[in-house]
């Protein structure tokens, strides 16, 4: 398998703190006074504007935006204060946080303009086993044993919030969460999806969609519908305004291929009158699973492609993207990347945002970015996570860097 990654031998961690250590010294430059031989010292930042510097600064990878805080009081203020800044700052890609499944959610996160991994400390999670969803440099966290205790948090100023407990039924069989993060205000709100089977019924499940607001710090719910024959997954996303969800076939009905259906709810509009089921599309073909990204406000799913007539065994991996109830083939993963992940189970790690697609093996580290403007296929620098035992298991995520937004 190694043969067929990029040959790159560094496996060297970078602290998280290192990103902060002052990048540059500023120099003493002489200048003559009256014409004389006096020379009096003045640093030149003195006589750059605040403006100019903010220009300046938006030019930066965030890597370097983040250690240029600690050059001086001023470049710190401007860079966390400054709304013209982060407006106007070149695209930056998105970073990837990889980490093992066990009791603390300890990993590295990925830069791919230095290709570098960073030593970083998630404070909110307090295990690994959680759902997570990102919007514009917030992450929503929400765990697994209970799927009730949800916070937000800036992976990166480390600020972070819990929210009130959702309304609804308490250990549902199935929830999914999604956030959303305007950029012009930085009010967010996050989505959570819910199914449970109805007592003593194999074929209808309770489906509840619930909605946080920032801005008035409390949820609402949103939509509640009974899914015959259907449940949802752990799979959703919001582009545009509207929450998109994975469904999936219980098999009570007997076999529907394709297995998965993609729900719609515009969270500004409300419910329509036709049911979500009734105005649900299928998926392009046979997927063993399905994973949603945003990607510039449009839907764009990662699936693993499913042998036909075995539905649970994957032969390859596809990228569609959404446009107007029709879906679009982007790309599909070389045989040669697909080998590169060894022995792939039927359901993966992935996540994206912009122009950025990264997907990775739940039993191995390795990493693989696709470019949507480029179509290009890229493997990370290896990842200093280690195994410590056969079948452990990793995931992860990708998130904006950002430092001008506030849970």
């Amino acid at each position: 398998m190694s043969s067929l990654m990029e040959d790159d031998s560094s496996w060297e961690a970078h602290s998280f703190e290192l990103i902060r250590i002052p990048a540059f010294n500023v120099q003493v430059v002489p200048e003559a006074i009256n014409g004389g031989g006096n020379e009096l010292p003045f640093s030149l930042d003195i006589v750059v504007p605040d403006d100019i510097l903010e220009k300046i600064f938006t030019f930066l990878p965030i890597a370097s935006t983040i250690r240029s805080t600690a050059v001086c009081k001023r470049w710190h203020d401007i860079i966390n204060t400054s709304r013209f800044l982060w407006t106007h700052m070149l695209p930056q890609k998105p970073w990837y946080f990889m980490f093992t499944c066990n009791e603390t959610a300890c990993g590295y996160t990925y830069d791919p303009v230095f290709r570098k991994w960073y030593d970083l400390e998630l404070r909110c999670i307090g295990k690994s086993s959680c759902f997570v969803s990102s919007s514009c440099g917030l992450v929503c966290f929400m765990d697994n044993d209970t799927r009730n205790v949800i916070s937000v948090s800036n992976p990166i100023t480390k600020d972070w919030k819990m929210l009130l407990e959702p309304p609804g039924a308490k250990f549902p069989d199935y929830s999914t969460v999604a956030m959303m993060v305007d950029r012009v205000s930085h009010n967010y709100t996050v989505t959570l999806a819910t199914s449970k089977q109805v007592a003593e019924d194999y074929v209808q499940w309770d489906f509840s969609i619930y909605k946080y607001d920032s801005w008035s710090s409390s949820w609402v719910t949103a939509a509640k519908e009974v899914l015959v024959g259907w449940r949802s997954g752990d799979d959703s996303v919001i582009c545009g305004g509207v929450l998109y969800c994975l469904i999936q076939s219980t098999g009570v009905l007997g076999n529907v291929e394709p297995r998965h259906r993609l729900i719609m709810y515009d969270l500004a509009a409300g419910p329509s009158e036709a049911s979500l089921t009734q105005s649900s599309i299928p998926v392009p073909c046979s997927l063993t699973c399905g994973r949603l990204l945003n990607s510039r406000e449009k839907l764009v799913m990662v699936g693993g492609i499913a042998k036909h007539n075995r539905p649970d065994i994957i032969k390859g991996i596809g990228i569609w993207e959404l446009d107007k109830k029709q879906w679009r083939e982007v790309a599909r993963m070389p045989h040669k990347f697909f080998q590169g992940f060894g022995e792939l189970d039927d359901v993966f790690s992935s996540s994206g945002t912009d122009d950025l697609v990264y997907i990775q093996s739940y039993g191995a580290t390795a990493l693989l970015a696709f470019d949507m403007k480029q179509k290009r296929w890229k493997w990370s620098a290896k990842c200093p996570v280690s195994r410590k035992f056969p079948l452990q298991l990793f995931s992860g995520f990708c998130f904006e860097p950002r430092l001008d937004i506030t849970t």
